[in-house]
């Protein structure tokens, strides 16, 4: 996911999947072994995410990479998350969002605007985050990834119609689309 108020840039040695790759409707495989490999896929996250400006929240599908780990940089909370479960509140607020996924196209998506959110860090120790705002907002977008939801799945039928409109326009032939 992406905040508004800083444009993306910058690269990485993985790119970033469009949104349009099939393998980002996959749900992914819970990590079972802690070992170097989980370790790198976090610290390849976090590169991605410092690679542009504006990023605030990464799913390991987002680089290729079939399961179930976050990494997210909001209002100074740094950290990551392996196989994650949210708890949501019951309490919905509305507010624009993006992903790294489809650069530059922002829509009003509904969300909990608090979650509890459980799994482990990439040692494989317990952890609990508990995030209100914007935090909560990438950890359910990220989350969303990890089951192969995308955040056009909750938008309303005409918002879904003219993303997808942009998206086409953003990917057409020719056409440099930023922050991959």
């Amino acid at each position: 996911m992406a905040r508004r108020e800083q444009p993306g840039g910058g690269a990485s040695r993985h790119r970033i999947r469009l949104f349009d790759d099939p393998a980002l409707r996959v749900p992914c495989e819970p990590v079972v072994t802690f070992d170097k490999s989980v370790r790198e896929l976090v610290r390849s996250l976090h590169q991605v995410l410092r690679a542009g400006v504006g990023r605030a929240g990464l799913a390991a599908p987002q680089i290729g990479v079939p399961l179930r780990v976050v990494a997210f940089d909001v209002d100074g909370r740094s950290g990551h998350l392996v196989n994650p479960r949210l708890e949501a509140s019951g309490r919905r607020v509305t507010a624009d969002e993006a992903c790294l996924s489809a650069p530059g196209l922002w829509f009003p998506v509904e969300r909990s605007f608090s979650v509890v959110a459980r799994g482990r860090d990439m040692h494989g120790r317990p952890q609990v985050i508990r995030a209100i705002g914007m935090l909560a907002r990438v950890l359910q977008h990220e989350v969303d990834h990890l089951d192969g939801v995308l955040f056009t799945d909750h938008l309303a039928p005409q918002d879904r119609e003219r993303f997808f409109a942009a998206f086409a326009e953003l990917t057409e032939p020719g056409r440099a689309v930023s922050e991959r």
